[in-house]
């Protein structure tokens, strides 16, 4: 079937892989860790495309070459056949001819049309794929949208590029229209502004970020609540497919400024002290000296620590909510009820090359030190090198459990925790801890910290010891 296709077309289209994978490497060298995972899935996707899609097109015209012979035989035949619709005629004529060249002419022209449109929509995909916004960035995301809408189903499946797949605008995520973006005026002098990555699975963002704002509305009634992305390219991604505008760090902080904010509060839904929390301290400081007084909340888990040794009160906190809440999801009435049942509770989070990374050996502490022996901690990206899957998964072998709940210790549920932690991919979690054979069943919990009522109240408090602190943000610079 593969034969329809010449070596030299396959041979490039792998050429092209291998490039884009040298690509991949030197992005993650370079610390772009977070979305170059997405590409190297992207490149696995497109190359599964690539070769269905040249099985597909390869038996259709065996069998058009089948129905050739008869033709060539029939004079009938191919007076019936030429009856038909331009199309079809032009396809049996080309058959009748028993010329495998003209067939192969026929289907690559299809195929080459086919993917030339989903080309072009997977370059304007990549385009608004990007951490910067633009003069054009806005127009750029509906242009996408509107190619998208336009192609046909079977042109929608190669559209690959090097983060576009059909994903992107085909994957259905949710309601959109039940998320406030928080992005109105009027705000008045005394704002909390609630600060995340980001996410544009639409219902973990109603859910889970949401949550956290309407906590913080409720606590704070005197006080406008207002919501900034730190990541353009999830900004992007919800505007061009769901035409929801959020604000970025600087579009949300001027806005302030516009409206005349005088007292202003950041609290960041991060989970710790990493390199995303140092940025947002970055862009704040920009923007300081345009009002009285900026103060900026603690994340999730609180001051980072010396070592692996020292837990903090919001540590231990978090550890027992979450160590809490996966019990009672999973029907147990304890977690010793679980042990006694061979079941473990594997907590996936992100993972850092920052300093911070020492975080998930605290959470890995903090649970040994509350006695949760069937509790293990691990990263996506395994750093601390012991949260790496294959090391945990070593661990709750050795340990003797043969049952295993997966799920995200992560603020939100999004792209990490459903792909990374709970797709069908081979590299997902779930299929590695399925694949070591280890284990009877492997299953996970799909829902982010924030729409937990009891972590939305460690979000008020650090909020409330903001507001009650002397200590303010100063410039680091004119804006």
């Amino acid at each position: 079937m593969i034969a329809f296709f010449s070596e030299k077309a396959v041979t490039l289209f792998l050429c092209q892989i291998e490039r884009r994978a040298a690509l991949f490497e030197i992005n993650s060298i370079m610390g772009n860790h977070r979305f170059t995972r997405k590409k190297e899935k992207s490149m696995k996707k497109k190359l599964v495309t690539f070769l269905c899609v040249t099985a597909l097109t390869g038996s259709m015209f065996a069998g058009c070459g089948s129905a050739a012979q008869t033709s060539s035989s029939s004079s009938a035949a191919s007076s019936a056949a030429a009856s038909a619709s331009s199309a079809a005629a032009e396809v049996t004529e080309a058959a009748a001819s028993s010329s495998s060249e003209q067939v192969e002419t026929v289907s690559s022209s299809s195929v080459s049309a086919d993917q030339a449109a989903a080309d072009k929509v997977a370059a304007l995909i990549d385009k608004i794929y990007v951490q910067e916004r633009t003069d054009t960035t806005d127009a750029d995301c509906k242009a996408a949208k509107e190619a998208w809408d336009a192609l046909t189903d079977t042109q929608k499946a190669l559209v690959q590029g090097e983060y576009a797949d059909p994903d992107y605008f085909g994957r259905d995520t949710g309601d959109a229209s039940k998320d406030d973006p928080l992005n109105e005026d009027g705000i008045g002098e005394n704002e909390i502004l609630v600060c995340s990555f980001g996410t544009s699975y639409n219902d973990s963002r109603v859910q889970d970020i949401g949550g956290i704002e309407k906590a913080l509305q409720a606590a704070y009634p005197d006080w406008s609540v207002r919501r900034a992305f730190t990541a353009q390219i999830i900004i992007n991604h919800i505007e061009a497919r769901d035409n929801e505008i959020i604000d970025n760090m600087d579009q949300a902080l001027q806005r302030s400024v516009d409206n005349g904010v005088k007292n202003l509060v950041i609290q960041p839904t991060h989970l710790m002290h990493g390199a995303e929390y140092d940025e947002l301290t970055g862009t704040v400081q920009k923007y300081a000296d345009k009002f009285d007084s900026v103060k900026i909340a603690e994340p999730l888990l609180g001051e980072v620590g010396s070592d692996t040794t020292v837990v903090n009160e919001d540590k231990q906190n978090v550890a027992k909510i979450l160590t809490a809440t996966a019990v009672e999801k999973a029907g147990y009435d304890s977690l010793d009820a679980a042990a006694s049942d061979g079941t473990a509770f594997v907590f996936m989070g992100h993972g850092t090359s920052h300093e911070a990374n020492i975080t998930y050996d605290q959470m890995q502490s903090e649970m040994n030190d509350l006695g949760y022996k069937n509790v293990f901690i691990g990263t996506v990206e395994g750093k601390p090198a012991d949260t790496e899957c294959s090391a945990v998964i070593q661990k709750v072998h050795d340990a003797g459990y043969k049952k295993v709940i997966l799920r995200d210790l992560m603020v939100v549920a999004g792209d990490h925790a459903n792909n990374d932690m709970a797709g069908d991919d081979p590299d997902s979690w779930k299929s590695q801890f399925t694949a070591s054979g280890f284990f009877d069943s492997v299953d996970a919990q799909l829902e982010g910290m924030g729409r937990i009522p009891d972590i939305e109240q460690i979000y008020v408090n650090h909020t409330k010891a903001a507001m009650d602190s002397d200590a303010t943000v100063t410039s680091s610079s004119a804006n």
